[in-house]
């Protein structure tokens, strides 16, 4: 038996789950099949803000419902905060309104974490607390696990994410993460539909892993004897549907990759994916900006949004007074409701010096205020990457040693060297300098545009630069929020690239077109990548799992003939719902914003 559920079991006996029994045999069911209630708490609090103190109205009768999360006894009274989905109100027990029974009930078996239904008057107490001067009262569900106890609350972040149902009942305010987060995707689709696009559902199983470049999960189908991979992107599916003749189409789903976990990435997380005939990139831009904006208003109804401003708990006093700034390195912080270990911001104040019994005090973390107003930023790979470096990695042409040694000059904040191991051109190399350097520093809102063809198989070559694409990324808080380009839509560009070899057995009609391109080279570098990494793995100790490019890159054919059958001008888009929720809802880890994250197997 595992410590977890030794616990639970020992928790199980201090609740007596022979109080069910009992209550059975008194004619109560303890597992209610219905209640019908008048109000949620919030409409008592909006309806009755202005009776005065010590006021009762008797002639109100209001039948409520909810959970248990607070109880004082004293001698003939019982006071019980109730909670629901709206909000709490407190329950107002007097021995003299009740039946002797139930008054007992309310001493000797009703706990918190018990979901109850009241039914009686409304009354504000002496002391201004508006209350149910409760009449009767039924027990609807009986709790056999204590909650987490007021004071301290669930701080066990695994705990939190393990048992996030725990989590929501002792902190209110992750409930709110997850309200908000459905008002994120309602506004998304508002927005998608005043723009005319329609919504269309694609597989999740698919015979290809295409779209992206990423390790999939592989299942197996034993009817028709063949193994599916669960789809890394919507975006080839959707690009049929363009073939076929939709010109606005869209699609919100899970995306499951199989690869590292971190504070940014889960193995399954949600995208919205668009694709706009005869458009380009700019309208893509156009597009985020008024997605986001829509989504900030909705949540927040203002442009500027403050980003990791909240208040962490120190596990070690590093000073002795109010207003003594600590570097967020030494100040060893957890955070008290958001479950990082370093705070993402520079410094930190000490607000409040107050003892716990371990050295601990409160902070306060000072965050950034993200502002969206519009328009955003917009600025080219090259010309971010020369203002932060000062190299013009447009001046190597395709020296590609030239250019690895020019990176390997720059110096990077954590001192250690831009990995180029695995960089097979100067593309890859500006990539690299870029995702180390610069990608970090790009708080503000910004459209990142011109991306190296060698990391774009997808995406149109530019129209007035050689070597680029029409492709942009937009990055606010330092992460990538989206990813769009005007798509690659000539047949022979990109059919015969995707493992030309066994394209030259299948199709030599197309032999004699063109024996290289954009599918072929990513496949080429993908192998180069394996390999490279394959090196690194036998010559590194304990290396981890999800640094393996063992996968198979795996070609869509269908998907290639569909073209042959013709795609219209289109730009496409995909962006990240978890890390877009993330930054609307001040969350530091994507976990907070997914209810139920994929985590390792509890010892």
């Amino acid at each position: 038996m595992t410590v977890h559920n030794r616990d639970r079991r020992d928790q199980r006996e201090i609740r007596n789950p022979t109080v069910v029994e009992e209550l059975r045999g008194k004619g109560y069911e303890p597992y209610a099949y219905k209640w019908d209630r008048t109000h949620t708490t919030k409409e008592l609090q909006d309806g009755y803000t202005h009776l005065e103190n010590g006021e009762v109205c008797a002639d109100v009768a209001v039948s409520i419902a909810g959970r248990i999360v607070a109880r004082r006894a004293f001698g003939k009274l019982v006071f019980m905060t109730v909670r629901d989905d709206s909000g709490t109100i407190q329950l107002y027990c007097e021995k003299d309104s009740l039946t002797e029974e139930q008054f007992e009930q309310l001493k000797t078996i009703i706990d918190i974490g018990d979901i109850i239904g009241a039914n009686g008057s409304i009354k504000k107490t002496e002391k201004g607390e508006l209350s149910v001067y409760v009449k009767n009262f039924e027990i609807l569900t009986k709790s056999l696990l204590p909650l987490p106890d007021k004071y301290h609350g669930l701080t066990d972040v695994d705990k939190r994410y393990r048992q996030r149902y725990v989590d929501m009942i002792a902190n209110p305010e992750v409930a709110d993460v997850f309200r908000t987060r459905a008002k994120v995707v309602s506004e998304i689709r508002k927005t998608m539909e005043s723009f005319g696009f329609i919504e269309v559902e694609t597989p999740v199983l698919q015979g290809a892993a295409g779209g992206a470049e990423a390790r999939p999960f592989i299942t197996h189908h034993n009817s028709l004897q063949r193994d599916l991979y669960l789809r890394i992107a919507t975006e080839l599916h959707l690009k049929r549907m363009l073939v076929g003749g939709l010109e606005k189409v869209y699609e919100i789903g899970r995306i499951f990759r199989n690869e590292g976990i971190s504070t940014r990435h889960n193995p399954e997380f949600t995208t919205i994916e668009m694709y706009e005939a005869y458009s380009d990139y700019e309208s893509m831009m156009n597009l985020a900006e008024e997605i986001v904006t829509r989504c900030a208003m909705a949540t927040h109804g203002k442009l500027r949004v403050d980003y990791q401003e909240y208040t962490v708990r120190s596990t070690q006093c590093e000073a002795s007074r109010p207003g003594v700034a600590m570097e967020s390195a030494t100040a060893k912080a957890i955070g008290r409701k958001k479950g990082v270990k370093t705070p993402p911001v520079p410094w930190l104040v000490l607000t409040d010096a107050i003892s716990y019994g371990h050295c601990q005090c409160q902070w306060l973390a000072m965050g950034t205020e993200i502002c969206l107003e519009r328009p955003w930023r917009r600025e080219t790979m090259h010309s971010l990457v020369k203002e932060a470096t000062g190299i013009d990695f447009n001046s190597f042409g395709e020296d590609l040693e030239s250019a690895k040694n020019a990176a390997r000059g720059i110096k990077t904040e954590s001192n250690e060297n831009i990995s180029l191991q695995a960089c097979s051109s100067v593309g890859h190399v500006l990539n690299e300098v870029f995702e180390t350097v610069v990608e970090s520093s790009l708080v503000q809102p910004t459209f990142v545009l011109d991306y190296p063809v060698e990391i774009s198989p997808l995406a149109k070559p530019h129209r007035r630069y050689a070597g680029l694409t029409e492709r942009f990324e937009l990055f606010i808080c330092g992460r990538e929020i989206g990813n769009a380009f005007s798509e690659l839509t000539d047949p022979i560009d990109q059919l015969v690239f995707g493992g030309f070899d066994k394209l030259e057995m299948q199709r030599p009609d197309l032999v004699n077109m063109q024996k290289r391109g954009r599918f072929e080279n990513q496949i080429k570098q993908h192998n180069a990548k394996r390999a490279a990494m394959t090196k690194e793995v036998k010559s590194t100790e304990g290396k981890h799992e999800e640094d393996d490019f063992s996968y198979e890159v795996t070609l869509d054919e269908d998907f290639l003939t569909s073209l042959e059958y013709g795609m219209p001008p289109a730009s496409g888009m995909g962006l990240g719902i978890d890390r877009l929720v993330m930054l609307l809802t001040n969350s530091a880890s994507i976990r907070d914003v997914i209810a139920f994250p994929v985590l390792k197997i509890q010892q």
